[in-house]
């Protein structure tokens, strides 16, 4: 079995055990079909898809959702909407872990080690969903000077980044969304210690860093990433941290400069750090290591300028990398939301609200797809041959969209050879579609109507 075919086994197996709430006697579909029809809207980036394959099943009896997913039936839009509604987004998150395993064992991840054997999480959080008019019980609220109550949905990504490295690769989301027995309106700071209390211990393992911007260089969220087994690199603002920018006026840095040249230009690196600064004012304040890099050109203007705190050690034979690290936090926002907003996952589109945890699944479903396409780039043969062969993103999923929408492909093998090769897809007998334990699962005669 290929990388892929593992991966998208992962995938039928969790949505195989999402809860069914059905009490009724409307069960046409199983949850694995629903929840893997909408899995593959992301996955193949077309919002158009499951109606192609309806198309396809009426003219020849079978479509590709049977053959490279593994849906005997094809719900409808509405249907699929009304049954993840009440799934709470938890019971898609083994997936993530599955697919960072599967990294791991084709040595994917060794190209994500810096500084020796540590790998680097970006933390950031991102909205994807913001309306005056469209609500749940779950959004979060903000008003503006003149305008009407704004609802919005936010979540927090953690995100395996490496300075030099094009991909990244997201894990496991975490919901900034109205926690139960607090008066206030959740924040980011408490979904990312949330999320190291849920996730830290698993990703140990990795000698993880979390990198961060200035508001995660707080006591709480540096005490929750030693707590589960990580260390810190986060962005810290003098401006913001009295008692750093105290410590800094006292003392005379050390300096570390590298002459650096690109090309035609040159410019200067300077780097400077202190060693064993509190992080606040108090008798119980952790103790850091700060440090700064500036960048100047050849005329001495500083172009770039930022500092950083860490529990690491800082020598002048670190201090470089670890600032490269600390700026890869920046890929999370270029490589990753950036990716996800405008490059054809459009995860702040509204694929359906409803009235409980459908915009967190299909959310976390869209997540989920992104994950398991950077796995393939970095791992799985025939997809990065067929990512050479047509070039940017957009025309790999266009080639995909085409050929998916007229022909049926009797497995992901006989698609990507033939996107790669530019040559037809096998010929001879009809293809049959793969045994699964789909076909077993408990059908009706039912009409496809909503489950009441």
């Amino acid at each position: 079995m290929g990388l892929l075919d593992t991966l998208l086994d992962s995938v039928r197996r969790c949505c195989e055990a999402l809860p069914d709430r059905r009490t009724g006697a409307n069960r046409r579909y199983t949850m694995a079909e629903i929840s893997l029809a909408a899995f593959s809207v992301f996955f193949t980036q077309s919002p158009s898809f499951l109606a192609h394959q309806r198309h396809l099943e009426t003219g020849q009896g079978r479509s590709n959702c049977q053959t490279l997913f593994g849906l005997e039936n094809i719900p409808t839009d509405n249907h699929i909407r009304a049954m993840l509604d009440p799934v709470l987004p938890d019971h898609l998150f083994p997936v993530f872990a599955d697919t960072m395993t599967a990294l791991e064992r084709t040595g994917g991840l060794e190209t994500f080690r810096r500084l020796g054997s540590h790998v680097l999480i970006a933390l950031d959080g991102t909205e994807y969903h913001r309306s005056a008019k469209v609500r749940c019980s779950h959004c979060s609220t903000r008003t503006r000077a003149g305008q009407p109550i704004e609802y919005f949905h936010s979540l927090l990504c953690a995100t395996l980044v490496a300075p030099g490295h094009a991909q990244a690769v997201p894990l496991a989301p975490e919901f900034i969304v109205p926690q139960d027995g607090h008066d206030k309106q959740d924040c980011e700071s408490r979904a990312v210690r949330r999320w190291l209390e849920r996730h830290g211990a698993a990703h140990a393992r990795l000698n993880p860093i979390y990198l961060g911007d200035d508001l995660y260089a707080c006591q709480p969220v540096c005490e929750a990433v030693l707590a589960a087994g990580g260390h810190f690199l986060f962005v810290c603002k003098p401006s913001s941290h009295q008692t750093i920018r105290e410590y800094l006026t006292r003392i005379d840095l050390d300096e570390h400069v590298e002459r650096v040249k690109r090309g035609r230009e040159r410019s200067t690196h300077r780097y400077r750090w202190l060693l064993d600064v509190p992080l606040r004012g108090d008798e119980e304040a952790l103790v850091v290591n700060w440090l700064q890099i500036e960048i100047l050109n050849a005329v001495g203007e500083v172009t770039y300028r930022n500092s950083f705190i860490t529990d690491l050690p800082v020598t002048r034979d670190t201090v470089a990398e670890l600032s490269a690290c600390g700026r890869a936090r920046w890929k999370v926002e270029n490589e990753s939301f950036n990716v996800l907003k405008t490059k054809g996952y459009h995860l702040e589109h509204n694929f359906g609200h409803g009235k409980q945890h459908l915009a967190a699944v299909l959310a976390s479903l869209n997540l989920l797809a992104f994950a398991l396409h950077a796995v393939c780039d970095l791992a799985e043969g025939l997809w990065r041959q067929a990512r050479e062969t047509l070039g940017p993103r957009t025309r790999f999923f266009q080639g995909l969209q085409v050929l998916t929408s007229y022909l049926v492909f009797s497995s992901w093998s006989d698609l990507l050879e033939t996107l790669a090769f530019a040559r037809p897809p096998p010929s001879g007998a009809p293809a049959t579609a793969r045994p699964n334990r789909l076909a077993t699962a408990t059908q009706s005669d039912q009409t496809r109507t909503n489950p009441k």
